[in-house]
């Protein structure tokens, strides 16, 4: 038993004297891959963080023409009913204001608080200009 011990413990022993005379050129071969597997995960980083920046950027500029393409909606909903009532109704002019309408509802809950926040002072600031030529007219 005692021998078996000793026998392993020898082949233990060859085992790591090889390891420890293993040439320098296989670590640093070791060693270069290693590196150039960490370079390739970096470029891959650094590729994906630009893409989501990009991706980023181009979500805002959608949020933003989103926005003011809802405005226009909602504008043009707001001519068309005024225009409505100085013509006293046509019913074509209902179906397309209630249609305009609709579209309008429908864009708003894709805005964002901020985007809509903005929006809902841009059509203040119209409907008071609006309310003081009405009142300069008067």
């Amino acid at each position: 038993e005692v021998q078996k011990l000793n026998q392993q413990l020898e082949e233990k022993n060859g085992e790591i004297q090889q390891m420890i005379n293993q040439p320098p050129y296989e670590k640093e071969r070791e060693i270069l891959r290693l590196q150039k597997t960490l370079a390739e995960k970096e470029k891959a980083q650094a590729t994906s963080d630009v893409l989501c920046r990009s991706l980023t950027d181009e979500t805002h500029q959608l949020q933003r023409k989103l926005a003011s393409t809802a405005e226009m909606c909602q504008h043009l909903a707001k001519c068309l009913e005024e225009k409505q009532r100085k013509e006293k109704g046509n019913s074509d002019d209902q179906i397309a204001t209630e249609r305009s309408n609709q579209v309008c509802l429908q864009l708003l809950p894709l805005l964002d608080n901020e985007t809509s926040l903005q929006a809902l002072i841009c059509n203040l600031q119209e409907e008071n200009r609006m309310l003081k030529q009405k009142v300069a007219h008067v």
